[in-house]
C-alpha cells in the first residue's frame, strides 16, 4: 500500500472472518463475503477491488455476481480444487472429519513460513503477529466455506472472461494458488483478462512482490472512467 506507483490513491483494507483473529459471528460463505464487501466497497467509493488468495475469490464472486462493476485485481486465485494445494485441501478436510487438531499444526506453522517470507524482516514481524491470532476453529469454519465454493461444478475461468469486467490476474511461478492450462488459455484469449506471471517462488504475494501488485492495480486504476 506504501508503494509509491500508487502515491496518492486512497486504499481501503479489510480482513476477512475467521483471518488474523477476526470473530466468525455470521454467514462465512463465499457468497455472504461478497455481498459484505460489495456493500464495503460501495460506501467507500471504491473504484477497484483487489484480493489475494481467498480474498482474490470473494473478489470473483462480487464481479460475478454483480456486487461489484468495476474493475478488480486476483492475487493467488484458484479457480477450481485442482489448483489448491492438496496439503492445505488435505487439512481442511482432514479437520472436518477428525477434529481441528490437523488445522491448528497448520496455524502454527504459518509464523514459521512467514520468516522465511521475501520481505523486509520489520513487515515479517507484523506478518507474524497476524498469523499467531488465528484460531483453529474460525479458520476451519471459513476454509471449508472457501473450499466448497470452489469445488462447484462451474467454469469461473470462462464466467470470468464472459464478465466484461477489466480483470488482472497475477501469479507466480510457483506459489499460492494456481491455474490450470484450460484456465489459463481461456483467460490468456479473453479481451477483458490481463495475465501477470511473476517469476520464481511466491507464496505472499502482496508482500513478497509489492512493486508487482501495486503495478497491476495501478493498471487496474487507469481503467475507471
Amino acid at each position: 500500500m506504501a508503494d509509491p506507483g500508487l502515491s496518492g490513491v486512497r486504499l481501503v483494507a479489510t480482513t476477512l472472518p475467521g483471518m488474523a483473529g477476526t470473530p466468525v459471528s455470521e454467514d462465512v460463505s463465499i457468497p455472504a463475503l461478497s455481498r459484505r464487501a460489495g456493500q464495503l466497497a460501495k460506501e467507500h467509493g471504491c473504484d477497484v477491488v483487489v484480493g489475494f488468495s481467498h480474498g482474490a475469490t470473494v473478489a470473483l464472486d462480487m464481479v460475478l455476481s454483480g456486487d461489484f462493476q468495476g474493475p478488480v485485481v486476483l492475487l493467488g486465485i484458484s479457480l477450481t480444487t485442482e489448483d489448491e494445494a492438496a496439503f492445505f485441501r488435505g487439512v481442511v478436510r482432514g479437520s472436518q472429519k477428525v477434529g481441528i487438531w490437523p488445522m491448528a499444526i497448520l496455524l502454527r506453522l504459518m509464523p514459521l513460513m512467514a520468516r522465511t517470507a521475501k520481505a523486509p524482516e520489520l513487515h515479517k514481524k507484523e506478518l507474524i503477529e497476524d498469523f499467531k491470532q488465528n484460531r483453529a476453529s474460525d479458520a476451519l469454519l471459513a476454509c471449508v466455506e472457501y473450499l466448497d465454493y470452489i469445488a462447484e461444478d462451474r467454469d469461473f475461468a470462462a464466467e470470468l472472461a464472459a464478465s466484461g469486467n477489466p480483470v488482472w490476474v497475477v501469479h507466480a511461478e510457483k506459489g499460492d494458488g494456481g491455474l490450470t492450462d484450460a484456465e489459463r488459455a481461456t483467460l490468456h484469449t479473453a479481451p477483458n483478462v490481463t495475465l501477470v506471471t511473476i517469476p520464481g517462488s511466491v507464496f505472499l504475494l502482496p508482500d513478497e512482490a509489492p512493486q508487482e501488485t501495486a503495478a497491476a492495480i495501478a493498471s487496474a486504476l487507469s481503467h475507471v472512467s
